[in-house]
């Protein structure tokens, strides 16, 4: 990724939009910056507005958005996000997080981002529709729920902290909230852990906290999946992190054909600012987007829009405007505005010029 792409973060700022998702909830999303779009899968418990000047994610919204077009959303149950719950279910997070890329309307393929669980519906996504997806990050990424790693005693502990978000999250003593904050960053400040803290009682009940903590642990992608997937994948992974084993990232690593792995120095689920792990993170991050971008080409090609060069190979292909209109789920319209777009960039006047021209000069999408 080019350096005429990265904004200045501290003059970024976000807007919130809403949209409807598959069964009539409403789901809060938000973007900010430019260029690539890089949409990130929801976690555990976010909040649009709140994080956005939070000591604890600050630093990794300015840095996507300083260098993409970065969108996210609050699960559904907490945050802005309608607080149905809906089934729970890795289906269901996919049609969310569909949705919420349906609304953002890129022109091309996507980066997708799984951080923990939102590492799943990142997974289906990409096998539901992979010709929209064009890498995948991971970090602190499972795909076995707390309740399907066979941990010794496994269950009894995660059924208690399951007991313990329902009747003790909202106690105005914070010890019981922080039994959860602790685990994600055990190298936080006072600051961040306090932060942390009120996030939990602004952003859920701790009914809903309970209900999504136990479905997570439910969570179970067998090894074929990963297997047929087919993108640039890049996985990273703290040696320590006390939320997610480190194996639990080799395994996706290891079984995604042709995947990078990344073995942070690090304890905490949430890298944060001050730790060398988050600069060894982006360093890796950018590194990985700048040499899984498509090379420029030809000048004429060049100067083509993702959405421009899909169009064109598709032409180049054999298939009709409604075909293509078909294929990457956009109107016949839509589909002549592109084509006609394509013939001015490149100087033709034809389909069949156009396609002529891509194959004698050896175009690649």
């Amino acid at each position: 990724m080019s350096r005429s792409t990265m904004k200045d973060a501290s003059k970024l700022r976000q807007h919130v939009r809403y949209a409807t998702a598959s069964d009539g909830s409403r789901l809060a999303w938000a973007e900010a910056g430019q260029g690539p779009v890089l949409v990130k899968a929801a976690n555990w418990l976010t909040h649009l507005e709140y994080e956005w000047q939070s000591p604890v994610w600050k630093h990794w919204l300015q840095f996507f958005s300083a260098h993409c077009r970065f969108v996210r959303y609050d699960e559904r149950g907490n945050g802005m996000s309608a607080w149905n719950l809906g089934t729970l279910s890795i289906d269901q997070w996919t049609d969310d997080l569909e949705t919420i890329i349906d609304a953002a309307q890129p022109e091309g393929p996507v980066t997708l981002m799984g951080i923990s669980q939102g590492a799943a519906a990142c997974i289906h996504y990409a096998l539901r529709h992979p010709e929209r997806v064009a890498r995948l990050i991971f970090y602190g990424a499972y795909t076995h729920g707390a309740l399907k790693r066979g941990a010794p005693d496994g269950e009894v502990k995660y059924q208690a902290m399951v007991e313990l978000a329902r009747v003790a999250w909202g106690a105005d003593n914070p010890t019981f909230r922080q039994v959860f904050t602790s685990r994600f960053f055990p190298g936080g400040t006072h600051e961040q852990i306090q932060w942390f803290n009120d996030l939990c009682l602004k952003t859920t009940t701790g009914d809903i906290a309970s209900r999504l903590f136990a479905a997570r642990a439910q969570i179970d992608i067998p090894a074929s999946a990963l297997a047929a997937i087919r993108v640039p994948t890049l996985v990273l992974h703290g040696r320590g992190d006390e939320v997610v084993p480190i194996d639990e990232g080799r395994l996706i690593a290891s079984t995604i054909p042709g995947a990078e792995f990344v073995e942070l120095d690090s304890r905490n689920h949430i890298l944060l600012e001050h730790e060398p792990a988050w600069e060894r993170f982006k360093e890796a991050v950018l590194s990985f987007l700048q040499q899984t971008e498509q090379p420029a080409g030809d000048s004429a090609f060049a100067a083509l829009s993702a959405r421009e060069r899909e169009v064109l190979k598709l032409m180049a292909d054999g298939l009709s405007n409604a075909e293509i209109a078909a294929q990457l789920q956009i109107s016949d319209k839509t589909v002549r505005n592109h084509a006609s777009n394509v013939f001015d960039k490149l100087g033709v006047w034809s389909r069949a010029q156009a396609i002529v021209f891509a194959r004698d000069h050896g175009f690649s999408s």
